[in-house]
């Protein structure tokens, strides 16, 4: 079955997330390590991102403290240097080929707006902030549907957490491709929730010019 749309996911697809908890350490006032080695255990135990900063303070309330750090002159900074190398020559490549080529992930309304000041060479940009609805709910995928060219079965997903990206999307009928970067990409690549539902799975953004069967109007 051709692919019309690809649609990718944000941190740890497009964006090394190194910057964003090395910010958010700095803020609790935590060092890097012992933050990034929270995120890895509350990956590890399938719990969501979030809960690592509230394991340091348990009453951590993550809308209040965005605004706090906004309130503060430290708020949300995307930047060339957080996106990975393969990024910016594949979604170029996949546009010269004919695809068209989104991103929608759970981000902020903000984080929006950044990813669309580096003028990434997509057709769309949009978040789970502008949506008021977030992966993994059936509705954000429903919502990417209506929003992406095509079918959902012309429309791949490419993500890097399976609880998120790959399992829901294909349970809306998306074609999914699974990249094994990032902390959940490595640690759940073999795992039956990236195995059962992926439909490809990469090791780079690279590989899906080769992978994926082009669009043909005809």
């Amino acid at each position: 079955m051709p692919i019309r749309s690809v649609v990718f996911d944000v941190g740890e697809t497009l964006m090394d997330d190194s910057t964003f908890w090395s910010s958010w350490a700095e803020w609790i006032d935590v060092p890097h390590h012992t933050l990034a080695a929270l995120v890895g255990a509350v990956t590890a135990l399938g719990h969501d991102n979030a809960h690592a900063l509230r394991l340091i303070r348990p009453d951590f309330d993550l809308k209040a403290e965005r605004a706090a750090r906004e309130a503060a002159g430290h708020g949300e900074s995307i930047s060339e240097q957080d996106l990975y190398p393969d990024v910016r020559p594949s979604l170029a490549s996949l546009r010269d080929a004919g695809f068209w080529v989104g991103v929608a992930g759970n981000q902020t309304v903000r984080a929006a707006e950044l990813l669309r000041a580096l003028d990434l060479p997509v057709d769309a940009i949009a978040t789970s902030g502008e949506w008021d609805v977030a992966k993994p709910a059936p509705e954000f995928f429903t919502r990417l549907i209506d929003w992406a060219p095509g079918r959902p079965d012309e429309i791949v997903y490419v993500g890097d957490h399976p609880a998120n990206d790959i399992v829901p999307a294909k349970a809306a009928g998306l074609r999914t491709a699974h990249l094994r970067r990032g902390p959940w990409g490595y640690l759940w690549a073999d795992d039956p929730m990236v195995t059962d539902h992926a439909d490809w799975r990469i090791d780079s953004l690279s590989q899906l010019h080769e992978v994926l069967p082009p669009f043909s109007a005809a």
